[in-house]
């Protein structure tokens, strides 16, 4: 089974990081494209831009709604079947983010739906 990970986009590299995907929509401020090392950017399992800037205006009180309504957009989507297609052949992957925030961001969320998903196959 494939072994999913979270990292920051701003910490190095590192050997056993596996596959690397960037899961952000927007490219991550303060980051040169040719600094950021990373085999995907997969723009389309993000959430919808809708759904990030009202989870953006109250990022505490609107978690566990954003984790319902994304997992919902997850579940929905053609393109993350796709790229669960691309992922499950690599014994790692790290999925790279941008958020400042460790627990409430949807890399995590996207982490567990894939590990769900991967589980059952």
């Amino acid at each position: 089974m494939t072994e999913i990970k979270l990292k920051r986009v701003y910490e190095d590299p590192e050997g056993d990081d596996g596959f690397r995907v960037l899961v952000d929509r927007l490219w991550p401020r303060g980051m040169r494209k040719d600094h950021l090392k990373y085999d995907l950017w997969a723009k389309e399992v993000t959430p919808s831009p809708n759904l990030r800037k009202w989870f953006h205006e109250d990022i505490k009180n609107r978690w566990n709604d954003f984790v319902t309504m994304y997992q919902k957009e997850l579940d929905g989507s053609d393109e993350v079947k796709d790229f669960i297609k691309i992922i499950e052949s690599h014994n790692i992957v790290t999925l790279l983010y941008a958020s400042r925030e460790p627990l409430y961001n949807h890399a995590s969320i996207l982490k567990a739906y894939l590990e769900k998903v991967l589980g059952k196959m």
